[in-house]
C-alpha cells in the first residue's frame, strides 16, 4: 500500500529529540562557622569522610545540664550529619583528667577526708572552723563577681547556722548525742571553708600521683553513665590526658623548635606576639577583641598558675602555658624542661593532632570554650604544624540557663544529669533540645520541659492512632484504597513538608522548624483522619503508614527513638528483647471485640451492671496494664499500648477533674439552697414588720409600719417615700406568695 504524502516528506520514521527537565536546585548544608561568624556551605576535605574532635569534659564532679547542652546538641549534629547527609563521621573526643580544678579538688578531699578521720573533739572543730572563717573573709571581701560573691555568702550563713548551736551545746554541756549531731552538721557545712584552709596550710605535703587519679577516674565513669543514660553516642576515640603525656611533651618541643614557645623556670609558655607577627599566622581567629582580656586569660590558665611569680615568668600577659613546672602538691611527670605537667590548651592540641592530623573539619565545644581556651588551640596547633587551616568549621553549642539564671558548677548553681534525669525521660530532654537552636542559649525551665513534654505526647498519640488503623483487617488487596482529592492533598502537604525539612536541615541544622514542620504534618494527618472517620470511611491505610514511618525515621535520626520499631515510640522501653506491641496486641484486639459484644447485649438488656463492670475494665483494670481503650459512638473502640506511668497520670488527671466537677456542682448547690432560704426567710417578713427593724434610719412609723421620719425626727422626702414604697409594694407581693405557700403546703 503507498505510503502518504506526509510521510513521504519526513522520510524514515525515527525518534524525536529530547530535552531533560531543567529541574530545581539543590539546597546544601550549611554551618555556622564560629571562624567565620556566618553560615557557610559545609565541604569537607576529603570526600564524604569527616574529622570531628569535640572538647570532653574535666571530671572532677558531676555532670550537669551544662554538659547535656554540649553533648546532646553534638550528639543530634553527628547523626544528622550521619545518617540523613550520609557523611562518614570519624568522631574524637578527649577526657581532661589532668587540670588544676581536679588537682585542687582532689587534694581537698584528700585532706578533709583524713581531717574527719581524725575524729576531732568539737572545742577542736569549732577553733579550726574560726580560723578557716579568717581566710574564707579574706577570699569573700576580696571576690568582686557579684555571683560569686553571694554564693560564698550563702556558704558563709550556712556555717554560722551550723557553729552557733554546737557553741551553745559545748558551753551548756549538752549530751553527748546531741553534741555529736551538731558537730557532724558543722562539719558538714564547713566542708568548703575547712577545705580551703586544710589545703592553704597541708597542700604541698601531697606528693602521691595516685590521688591525682582516683578522682577523675570515679567521675569519667559516671559521665560515661550519664551519655548512655542521655542515649549519647560514644566517640569512635577517646583520648586522656594521662595517657598522652609523652605526646605533648614532644608537641610542646616542636612549637619551642618551631620559634613560638620559650622556657621560664622549668614552665614552657606560647609566644603570641611572635606568633601573631608571622606573616602566614593570626592570633586569636575566634574572639579577636578579647585579646588582653586577663580575667579571661587567667581563667584559662587556672587557681594554681596565676600566682605572681607565675604571672612574672611570662613575656607578655597574653602569653600562655603550654607545661607547667609542677610544684609542691602538684602531679608531675618527666620532661626536659624538668618534672612539670600539661598546660590546659596544650591537651587538645596534641590529642587531636595525633589522631586527626594537621586539619579537621568540625572541631566543636561550648560557647564559653571560644576564648582562651580554643583560640590558644588553634595557634599552638598551627604553631605546630606550620599551617593556616587546623580547623576548618568550629561549632559553639550554645550557653544553658536554669529558669532564666546563669548555670555555673564553680556557683554551685546546676543541675546534674542524674537529677535531671529522675525529673524527665532522655527523649523528653533530647526533644527540648531539639525544639531550639543548637548554638543559641537554651533555657532549662518548666516551661521548656512542659513543651516538650507536650510535644511528645502529641506525636505519640498520632503513632498509636496509625497503628489502630493499620491493625484494622484486610485482605491483600484491600490494603490499595482508592484515593480521592483527601488523599491527594495530604500527598502533596506530605512532599511539601519533606521538602520543608531538608531545607531547615540545610540551614544549619535548624531542627526546630524541623520539629514545627513535623507537628504540622501530624495536624494535617490528624484532621485528614477525622474527616474519613466522621463519614464513615477508612483512613487510606499505605498513606499514613508511609507518613508515620517518615516521621519515626526522622526522630530515630534525632536519637529520640531507640528501637526497630517501623512506627512510633517503643513501648515498653528501650530495654525490651521482645516486640510487646506485636506479642500482646492480638490478644486486646479479641479482648476489645469481646468487650464491645457484651456492652451491646447490656446496653439492649439494660444490664448497668455490666456496663459499669465494661468501664471498669477500661478506666480502672488496664490503665494498670498500659492499656488504653477509646470508646468511640457508633465506631469500634480503639486500642492503643501506652506508658503505663502516662496512663496512670492520666486517669489521676482525670479524676481531679471529675472531683472539681463535683466539688462546684456541690458548690453551685449549696449556694442555691443558700439564697432559697434567703428569699424564703424574706418572703416570711410582713410588709408592715420589714422596715421597723431599721432603727438607725428610721424614728417613726405609721399604723401600716411604713417609716415617716428619719433618726433625727425629720419628716421623709417625697423622693425616699416614693423609693420607700416601691420595696413595700414589692415585699407586699413576697409576702401574698408566701402565704399562698403555706395554703398549699409548700412553704417548707
Amino acid at each position: 500500500m503507498a505510503a502518504s504524502a506526509a510521510e513521504q516528506g519526513k522520510g524514515k520514521r525515527v525518534q524525536p529529540p529530547w530535552s531533560p527537565p531543567e529541574g530545581t536546585k539543590h539546597s546544601r548544608l550549611c554551618l555556622y562557622n564560629s571562624l567565620t561568624r556566618n553560615k557557610e556551605i559545609f565541604q569537607p576535605q576529603n570526600g564524604r569522610k569527616v574529622l570531628w574532635y569535640c572538647c570532653g569534659p574535666t571530671v572532677y564532679d558531676a555532670s550537669h545540664m551544662g554538659h547535656a547542652r554540649s553533648y546532646i546538641s553534638f550528639d543530634i549534629l553527628r547523626r544528622i550529619l550521619r545518617d540523613y547527609f550520609k557523611y562518614d563521621i570519624f568522631y574524637c573526643m578527649n577526657i581532661t583528667d589532668i587540670d588544676d580544678k581536679i588537682i585542687k579538688r582532689a587534694r581537698q578531699n584528700y585532706l578533709f577526708e583524713r581531717y574527719r578521720e581524725n575524729k576531732s573533739s568539737p572545742d577542736q572543730l569549732l577553733e579550726d572552723v574560726k580560723t578557716a572563717s579568717e581566710l574564707f573573709l579574706v577570699k569573700l571581701n576580696e571576690t568582686t563577681d557579684p555571683d560569686k560573691k553571694q554564693m560564698l555568702e550563702r556558704i558563709q550563713n550556712a556555717v554560722k547556722s551550723a557553729f552557733d548551736p554546737l557553741q551553745e551545746a559545748v558551753q551548756a554541756k549538752f549530751p553527748a548525742e546531741e553534741i555529736n549531731r551538731r558537730h557532724e552538721t558543722l562539719l558538714d557545712e564547713a566542708k568548703d571553708l575547712l577545705s580551703d584552709w586544710l589545703d592553704a596550710k597541708f597542700g604541698s605535703q601531697v606528693t602521691d600521683n595516685s590521688i591525682f587519679s582516683k578522682l577523675p577516674k570515679f567521675w569519667e565513669g559516671e559521665f560515661h553513665k550519664d551519655m548512655e543514660a542521655l542515649n549519647v553516642l560514644p566517640p569512635d576515640v577517646l583520648t586522656r590526658v594521662s595517657e598522652y603525656v609523652p605526646e605533648i611533651v614532644d608537641f610542646v618541643k616542636k612549637i619551642v623548635d618551631n620559634g613560638y614557645g620559650y622556657v621560664s623556670n622549668g614552665s614552657v609558655y606560647f609566644d603570641t606576639m611572635k606568633f601573631d607577627s608571622s606573616e602566614k599566622h593570626s592570633y586569636a581567629k575566634l574572639v579577636p577583641e578579647a585579646v588582653g582580656d586577663q580575667k579571661a586569660l587567667q581563667e584559662g590558665e587556672g587557681d594554681l598558675s596565676i600566682s605572681a611569680d607565675r604571672l612574672s615568668e611570662k613575656h607578655s600577659p597574653n602569653d600562655f602555658a603550654l607545661w607547667k613546672c609542677s610544684k609542691p602538691g602538684e602531679p608531675s611527670w618527666d620532661s626536659p624542661w624538668g618534672k612539670g605537667r600539661p598546660g590546659w590548651h596544650i591537651e587538645c592540641s596534641a590529642m587531636a593532632g595525633s589522631i586527626l592530623g594537621e586539619s579537621m573539619d568540625i572541631h566543636g565545644g561550648g560557647f564559653d570554650l571560644r576564648f582562651p581556651h580554643h583560640d590558644n588551640e588553634l595557634a599552638q596547633s598551627e604553631a605546630y604544624f606550620e599551617n593556616d587551616h587546623w580547623v576548618r568549621y568550629f561549632l559553639h553549642t550554645g550557653h544553658l540557663t536554669i529558669a532564666g539564671c546563669k548555670m555555673s558548677k564553680s556557683l554551685k548553681n546546676f543541675i546534674t544529669i542524674k537529677d535531671a534525669l529522675k525529673k524527665h525521660t532522655a527523649r523528653q530532654l533530647r526533644l527540648a533540645f531539639l525544639m531550639h537552636s543548637w548554638k543559641d542559649t537554651l533555657d532549662y525551665s518548666n516551661n521548656t520541659m512542659e513543651s516538650a513534654i507536650q510535644y511528645e505526647k502529641f506525636m505519640n498519640e498520632f503513632f498509636l492512632n496509625v497503628k489502630d488503623i493499620l491493625r484494622t483487617p484486610t485482605d491483600v488487596t484491600g490494603q490499595f484504597q482508592k484515593w480521592e482529592n483527601q488523599e491527594a492533598e495530604l500527598n502533596k502537604n506530605f512532599y511539601d513538608k519533606k521538602a520543608a525539612i531538608h531545607e531547615a536541615l540545610c540551614d544549619n541544622i535548624d531542627t526546630r522548624s524541623v520539629l514545627e514542620e513535623m507537628r504540622s504534618l501530624v495536624s494535617q494527618s490528624n484532621s485528614y483522619i477525622a474527616a474519613k472517620k466522621s463519614s464513615r470511611q477508612m483512613p487510606n491505610r499505605l498513606l499514613l503508614e508511609n507518613i508515620s514511618s517518615y516521621l519515626t525515621q526522622m526522630l530515630k535520626i534525632f536519637g529520640a527513638i531507640e528501637s526497630d520499631d517501623a512506627i512510633g515510640f517503643p513501648v515498653g522501653g528501650n530495654s525490651q528483647n521482645i516486640n510487646i506491641e506485636s506479642t500482646v496486641m492480638p490478644y486486646l484486639q479479641v479482648l476489645s471485640e469481646f468487650r464491645e459484644g457484651v456492652r451491646q447485649i447490656a446496653r439492649e438488656k439494660k444490664v448497668t451492671e455490666v456496663l459499669q463492670l465494661s468501664d471498669a475494665l477500661r478506666d480502672d483494670i488496664l490503665p494498670e496494664l498500659g492499656v488504653r481503650f477509646e470508646d468511640h459512638e457508633g465506631l469500634p473502640t480503639v486500642v492503643k499500648l501506652v506508658d503505663k506511668d502516662t496512663l496512670l497520670k492520666e486517669r489521676e488527671e482525670k479524676k481531679k477533674i471529675e472531683e472539681e466537677k463535683k466539688r462546684k456542682k456541690e458548690e453551685a448547690a449549696r449556694k442555691k439552697q443558700e439564697q432559697e432560704a434567703a428569699k424564703l426567710a424574706k418572703m416570711k417578713i410582713p410588709p408592715h414588720e420589714m422596715f421597723k427593724s431599721e432603727h438607725d434610719k428610721y424614728s417613726k412609723f405609721d399604723e401600716n409600719g411604713f417609716p415617716t421620719h428619719d433618726t433625727e425626727g425629720k419628716e421623709l422626702s417625697k423622693g425616699q417615700i416614693k423609693k420607700l414604697k416601691k420595696l413595700y409594694e414589692t415585699q407586699e407581693k413576697l409576702y401574698k406568695d408566701y402565704l399562698q405557700m403555706v395554703q398549699n403546703g409548700s412553704a417548707n
